[in-house]
């Protein structure tokens, strides 16, 4: 499929990863509507930094995914839709799980819903590796069982299982795109690179919490090669496919290879209130990516190393948008 012309709505596109599929889609020549979620500054997430070549293109519409009028008005003479909006902060979850369950499930809903009824001819769906919960076996595949750990893996389940459902009743054309821990510029503090790059470009400690764990890292850019061909593969319907490297490394390691590669000299200090309660802690999440290979003809591009060096690049020219000496939840 040729995205130049096409009509695509992305939802959640100020954010980190809705940004850069935001900017790619522009920059391919779709005629792209971005649905942010309103707030009373007009701000329109990291689609203001986007180059004025791009921005001028955006057709921004503002509003909430809650109101079924709001995503209706969005959903408009729109052929694909790629829905990526989300409360997705786990620590923010477990002090308003309503928010987010109403967010996460009843938006995707809304979502869903509009691209019934006007007809969409393609919807992917964005998932999330931790919907798996703490691995059962590694690597995880599509078939591992489904774990709600935090309200926000939980909402997630559900937004994932009606997705699934609007295929099989209605046929609805849709695909889940499930990526493990994507990382890059832009990316928000409350993940765990931006923390400890933030924080070992401004001060001599880096406050973290549980160390063990074990995630598996993919560069944005990589994960957006996989956002492009849920699409330009036209049988990738009723599928949902893992994007993720294969590799897993523990938090803690993944500290000292980013103080390392910054050659800084930085203390790693413990820090109680960022760690999850625990029986809800994913202790370890490393993802089967075959099926991405074989359907998508995806595999990750670029190695650990050479995308923390990217994301550092960029975190040190704009660390005035980040606040690191605070807990972001």
């Amino acid at each position: 499929m040729e995205f130049h012309g096409k009509k695509i709505l992305i939802t959640g596109a100020g954010g980190f990863i809705g940004s850069h599929l935001t900017e790619r889609l522009v920059n391919l020549g779709a005629m792209v509507r971005a649905f942010v979620r309103y707030n009373s500054r007009n701000d329109r997430g990291w689609l203001e930094i986007l180059p004025p070549s791009v921005k001028e293109k955006i057709d921004v519409l503002m509003g909430d995914l809650r109101d079924s009028e709001s995503v209706r008005e969005a959903m408009k003479d729109i052929e694909i839709v790629f829905h990526l909006a989300a409360l997705i902060a786990i620590p923010y979850s477990y002090i308003r799980p309503r928010e987010v369950i109403e967010t996460n499930v009843i938006g995707t809903l809304n979502v869903l819903n509009a691209a019934r009824d006007y007809g969409v001819k393609k919807v992917i769906h964005t998932s999330t590796s931790e919907v798996y919960g703490t691995a059962q076996y590694v690597p995880i595949d599509e078939k591992h069982p489904l774990q709600g750990q935090s309200p926000y893996s939980a909402s997630k389940i559900a937004a994932d299982k009606i997705a699934e459902s609007f295929y099989r009743s209605y046929e609805l054309p849709i695909a889940i795109i499930r990526p493990f821990n994507t990382y890059g510029p832009r990316q928000s503090a409350r993940a765990v690179i931006p923390t400890i790059i933030t924080q070992a470009l401004t001060g001599d400690k880096i406050f973290l919490g549980s160390l063990h764990p074990i995630r598996d890292l993919t560069y944005v850019e990589d994960v957006i090669d996989g956002f492009i061909k849920m699409v330009e593969i036209d049988d990738i319907i009723g599928e949902v496919i893992n994007l993720g490297s294969g590799f897993g490394i523990s938090i803690g390691e993944l500290a000292k290879r980013i103080i390392t590669l910054m050659g800084k000299n930085v203390e790693i200090v413990f820090d109680s209130r960022r760690v999850r309660p625990a029986k809800s802690e994913v202790e370890k999440l490393i993802a089967n990516n075959s099926k991405a290979v074989k359907l998508l003809h995806w595999e990750p591009k670029v190695s650990l190393n050479e995308g923390i060096q990217k994301t550092i690049k960029w975190m040190d020219g704009n660390i005035e948008m980040y606040k690191p000496c605070v807990y972001e939840i």
